[in-house]
C-alpha cells in the first residue's frame, strides 16, 4: 500500500473547522491523519514525502451543478473529458445534470453514466436523475428506483416546473426517501424574450431584460412548498439579494432549504456584458453589482450554502451568433476555484467558508463521500498555491469547449495537484 506524506502545508477542512499548519498523511486511497500532529510518530519507513511548505491543502472541490454532453452531444463534452478538466481545477467529485440526449430519467441511463464515469473519468462522477419524465415538467419519475440506481438527487436542470401541483408532490414523493430535489427557478412568462438583466444597461444595448422578479416568484413559490411538505428543497442556483432574502427567510422558518449559486454571479456582473460578449450570455442572466454584492454577502453569512461552476459546453455553432440568439452557458470547472479565491483575496469571504461552500457542504447536502480530510475518508484532495498568478487562455483549456466568462483573465491561487482516492491525477 503506498503511503504518501503532503508535509508542512497549511491545512483547511471545515468539516473539522480546522485551520493549522501540519501534514496529511494518505494510506492508499484513504486519509490516514490530517493535522499538527500527523506524524507524532515520524514519517512511515518506506513513504513518499512531499513538502508542501507555503501551499495549501484542501478536502477536493465538489461541485454539484455540471452539465455534460454525453449521451447525445459529446462534441461539446465528454464525461472523460469534464472529469480531466474538474481534476485540473482541483474538482474531485461532481453531480452530472440530466439534461443529455436522451435525459436520464430512468435507470438505464444513470447506469450507463455510472459505467462510463467507471471506465473513462479520473474524478468521481455522481448522476442526478430528472423530476420530470423528458423534463418536461408533466410526469415524475421512479424517485425509488432511480435512487437505487446511483442517483444522488432530483433535479430538472435548466428547466422550471411551472406547476405548483407537480413541484408539491415532487418534494412530498422525494421526502419518502430522503432525496433531495434542486431546482432552477426562472418564470417562463417574466423571462419570456429575455436575453439579459432588466435594467439600464440592457436599454443602452438594446437588448430585452429579464427582471429579478422572474427568479424571485417561482423561488418563493417553492420556499412555501417545502415548508408545507417538510421536503428537502435546494435552490439550485440564485442570482439576485430579492432571492437571497427569500432563502433566509425560509431557513428562519425552519424549512429544510439549502441554496447554491454559480462562481459567475459571484464573480462577474451584467457590465461584464461588455461589447455583445456572447460567453457572457447566462442562465440567469449576470445582474447587476448590486445584486452581486447581496449574494456574496449571503455566502459568507451562510444564507446560501454552496458555489457551483455551472459547467455548461457549448460550441461555436451556438454561441458565435448575435447575442439574442446564442445558447446560454459557460464552462467553469478549471475556473472555479481560482475565480472563487478573488472573494478571499479581496477580503469578502474568509477561506474556510469558502473552502466549506466549495467542498464540505456540497458533499454533506447530496450525501457525498468528500468534502472532508477526516481519518478514514477518502483521500480526495487538492494542493493549491492561494498566490499563484496565472492566466487562461484557450489553449490550455482540457474542456471540448471553450466558452468560459474568464478568457484571458487573471486569476490568483492554483491547483498544483489533484489527489482522487489517493491517486495523483492531476499535476500542473
Amino acid at each position: 500500500m503506498t503511503i504518501t506524506v503532503l508535509s508542512n502545508a497549511r491545512i483547511v477542512d471545515p468539516s473539522r473547522n480546522l485551520d493549522e499548519i501540519g501534514t496529511v498523511v494518505v494510506d492508499g486511497a484513504t486519509i490516514a491523519a490530517a493535522g499538527r500532529s500527523a506524524l507524532n510518530q515520524g514519517a512511515p519507513e518506506g513513504s513518499t514525502i512531499i513538502d508542501c511548505s507555503g501551499l495549501t491543502v484542501m478536502p477536493g472541490l465538489v461541485d454539484a451543478r455540471v452539465f455534460v454532453g454525453e449521451p447525445g452531444a459529446e462534441h461539446r463534452e465528454t464525461i472523460a473529458s469534464a472529469s480531466r478538466a474538474a481534476a485540473a481545477g482541483g474538482v474531485t467529485s461532481f453531480i452530472m445534470m440530466p439534461d443529455t440526449d436522451p435525459v436520464i430519467d430512468d435507470i438505464a441511463l444513470v447506469e450507463f453514466v455510472l459505467r462510463t464515469a467507471r471506465d473513462t473519468a479520473i474524478v468521481n462522477v455522481f448522476p442526478s436523475a430528472a423530476i420530470t419524465r423528458g423534463l418536461e415538467g408533466r410526469e415524475m419519475t421512479e424517485f425509488g428506483l432511480l435512487g437505487e440506481a446511483g442517483a444522488v438527487g432530483f433535479t430538472d436542470g435548466r428547466h422550471t416546473i411551472d406547476s405548483a401541483l407537480m413541484m408539491r408532490r415532487a418534494l412530498t414523493y422525494a421526502r419518502d426517501f430522503g432525496a433531495v430535489i434542486s431546482h432552477e427557478t426562472q418564470d417562463r412568462s417574466l423571462a419570456a424574450g429575455g436575453v439579459m438583466n432588466e435594467g439600464l444597461f440592457a436599454s443602452w444595448l438594446g437588448l430585452p431584460g429579464i427582471p429579478r422578479e422572474a427568479e424571485a416568484i417561482p423561488l418563493e413559490r417553492d420556499l412555501l412548498l417545502a415548508r408545507l411538505t417538510t421536503g428537502r428543497y435546494h435552490a439550485a442556483q440564485i442570482s439576485t439579494g430579492l432571492s437571497a432574502q427569500a432563502v433566509a427567510r425560509a431557513k428562519a422558518d425552519g424549512a429544510r432549504v439549502t441554496a447554491g449559486v454559480s462562481i459567475n454571479h459571484l464573480a462577474l456582473n451584467e457590465n461584464d456584458v461588455g461589447e455583445y460578449r456572447t460567453f457572457f450570455r447566462l442562465s440567469p442572466p449576470l445582474r447587476a453589482e448590486d445584486d452581486r454584492a447581496a449574494v456574496v454577502e449571503a455566502l459568507r453569512d451562510g444564507t446560501i450554502d454552496i458555489i457551483v461552476s455551472s459547467h455548461d459546453p457549448q460550441d461555436v455553432d451556438t454561441k458565435r451568433l448575435p447575442f439574442a440568439d446564442a445558447a446560454d452557458g459557460a464552462i467553469g470547472l478549471e475556473t472555479l476555484l481560482g475565480a472563487a479565491l478573488r472573494l478571499v483575496h479581496n477580503g469578502d469571504v474568509p477561506l474556510p467558508r469558502l473552502v466549506d461552500a466549495l467542498s464540505t457542504r456540497p458533499a454533506a447536502i447530496f450525501g457525498l463521500p468528500g468534502g472532508s480530510l477526516v481519518p478514514g475518508r477518502p483521500a480526495d484532495l487538492a494542493v493549491v498555491d492561494l498566490e499563484a498568478p496565472w492566466v487562461v487562455r484557450e489553449a490550455d483549456i482540457r474542456s471540448r469547449s471553450k466558452n468560459t466568462c474568464f478568457e484571458s483573465a487573471r486569476l490568483q491561487g492554483r491547483v498544483l495537484r489533484t489527489l482522487v482516492a489517493g491517486r495523483t491525477v492531476f499535476e500542473a
